[in-house]
């Protein structure tokens, strides 16, 4: 009996930084509310940019438009059921469609001070967001023609 190839979770997420506040969405979780970057899973034929520019929009009703690369992570949920690898991205944020409504399970977009945001690491979806949010505090950008897409 062979068993199923393993595949991680191919996630990305948005460093949404203005005015020294990160645009962050407070989430439903099977553990409660949380703390997440605007983040979600690549879709199939989907690019890794676009999937986060789609991302930060479902989530935040905000444009958004990666310019750099801050980082790749791997994770794997303590109950090891999951492993996450997450592209993060750092850019330019847009205006706001303030009509458009948030994705399922978002209660809402919120900007946060650094500060905040470390002082509710007990409320973060997972360690990857306060780590994200330092890296690019750090001045972590990489060029986006790092990564290579072709069809």
């Amino acid at each position: 009996m062979s068993s199923p190839i393993w595949k991680p979770n191919v996630t990305v997420a948005a460093l949404i930084e203005r005015d020294g506040r990160f645009l962050l969405v407070e989430e439903e979780t099977e553990d409660g509310l949380r703390f997440n970057q605007p983040a979600g899973h690549l879709d199939e034929g989907e690019s890794l940019v676009a999937a986060c520019a789609r991302e930060a929009m479902e989530e935040t009703a905000h444009l958004f438009e990666p310019t750099a690369l801050v980082g790749v992570y791997q994770w794997q949920r303590p109950q090891g059921d999951i492993t996450y690898l997450r592209f993060s991205f750092a850019g330019k944020v847009g205006a706001s469609d303030t009509a458009r409504p948030l994705d399922v399970g978002i209660v809402r977009a919120v900007w946060l001070t650094p500060a905040e945001i470390e002082a509710s690491v007990a409320r973060h979806r997972s360690p990857l967001v306060w780590r994200c949010v330092q890296d690019y505090l750090s001045g972590r950008r990489f060029p986006l023609d790092l990564i290579s897409t072709w069809a």
